[in-house]
């Protein structure tokens, strides 16, 4: 395994994964996380090389009059009513959307690549791997070498800020078998996605300007994916997000009225109460918030006192990825069309970490929020004018219902 200035692998990782670093033909970092024992030890190695005919990430562009003009770099614009900052990135506007109805590509840029296959255009070099990271060809938030930072004026008016958004979004590839679903990936390879969460959340941790590390998952067509291949993301903010924001003032609150940890409180809080209470193992609780928002909304915190995914033991690791498949198997369960065969749930996976450099990390907590906006077999949650225009949350059921329903597919005990 290559060395990483700040990733550290623990004894498993050591031995039964290893992860190969390279460079995309347009210069985006790219790394293969082999847990096949014959890459892991070496007697077979990954294609490095990049086919493709790409222009530099960063060099000039033509604009529609056929004019070169330098690359269109993401800004970021703060909304002074709220203070948050609004990444703007014209360039995806371009990017492949190979999924549901409005599908505008062939071809698949998340699939090993396939000799002979008349689509060229894939962004893994080799016509196999297991799990892949690398940088987003049309990403978010981007640093560009020699781009100023600084804060600058809309019309020159101090009113609206805005700056580069010299952020880093990278892309997650669970799985070569891109018509295969997250739930039905053996729990060994969603230990090697954990460990690429961990891999890439130390290592980002430590680049300039970098504030939070959110990996994520958007599953389903429904959710608004365009690509259907099994993949997660991770944002790279050069802020905090609001959604993190709003919990650090609570958690920030809460410490110093009563010296507790709010997240911790709450977990067990939960476990006290039992009601909601939907799984447990040695390492993970997973339970339905008390005030969920969404008509499917599961939370999953650590037993143990952990701040970022990096900072996980290996016991920890492996019972997340039990936890993670049995979540993802009842999920998909949890409504019935009649035929007892359940769906495929769209959902969002949304892990929230300390940050980076606030001083407010001490008194946060990891965890996960896996939600969907089904509210039935047939129906979705929409969000409409109350929680669009005013965030004000309306619930079709209530968290109670929901644990009840997880209660009947399966034991709340899933330790081994």
């Amino acid at each position: 395994m290559s060395d990483f200035a700040h990733y550290a692998p623990g004894e498993y990782a050591s031995e039964h994964i290893r992860i190969t670093p390279t460079t995309l033909a347009d210069g985006r970092e790219f790394f293969y996380l082999d847990d096949d024992p014959e890459y892991v030890s070496g007697a077979k190695t990954r294609e490095l090389k990049d086919p493709r005919n790409l222009a530099y990430r960063f060099a000039n562009q033509l604009n529609a009059a056929g004019e070169e003009v330098p690359y269109a770099a993401p800004e970021m614009r703060r909304d002074p009513l709220t203070g948050d900052w609004i990444p703007m990135a014209t360039a995806r506007m371009n990017r492949p959307i190979t999924a549901g109805p409005g599908a505008t590509a062939k071809g698949n840029p998340l699939a090993a690549r396939k000799p002979g296959d008349p689509y060229q255009d894939g962004e893994v070099p080799d016509t196999d791997y297991n799990v892949v990271v690398f940088e987003n060809r049309f990403p978010s938030m981007v640093r560009v070498p020699g781009r100023s930072e600084d804060v600058t004026y809309v019309d020159g008016n101090p009113l609206w800020e805005k700056k580069m958004a010299a952020g880093r979004c990278e892309v997650i590839c669970f799985d070569p078998n891109e018509h295969g679903l997250p739930a039905d990936l053996p729990v060994s390879r969603l230990r090697t996605v954990v460990e690429a969460w961990a891999f890439r959340t130390a290592e980002i941790s430590a680049m300039e300007g970098i504030e939070q590390i959110f990996p994520f998952e958007n599953h389903g067509a429904e959710i608004g994916v365009s690509l259907a291949h099994p993949h997660g993301q991770v944002y790279c903010y050069p802020f905090i997000a609001p959604k993190l924001e709003a919990e650090l003032k609570h958690t920030e609150a809460y410490h110093e009225k009563t010296g507790g940890n709010l997240l911790k409180d709450l977990m067990n809080a939960e476990l006290e109460a039992k009601e909601r209470v939907i799984m447990r193992n040695h390492s993970w609780v997973a339970y339905v918030p008390a005030a969920a928002r969404w008509p499917l909304e599961v939370h999953v915190a650590p037993v143990r006192d952990v701040l970022t995914l990096d900072q996980l033991n290996d016991q920890e690791r492996w019972d997340l990825a039990q936890m993670y498949s049995t979540l993802l198997k009842r999920g998909n369960a949890f409504f019935d069309k009649g035929d007892g065969k359940g769906m495929d749930l769209p959902y969002i996976a949304a892990w929230h970490q300390a940050p980076i450099h606030d001083p407010r990390r001490a008194n946060y907590r990891l965890n996960l929020q896996f939600f969907s906006f089904r509210r039935a077999a047939n129906k979705i949650k929409y969000l409409a004018g109350s929680e669009s225009g005013m965030a004000a949350w309306i619930s079709d059921t209530t968290p109670e219902l929901i644990a009840k329903r997880f209660h009947e597919l399966g034991d709340v005990d899933i330790a081994d």
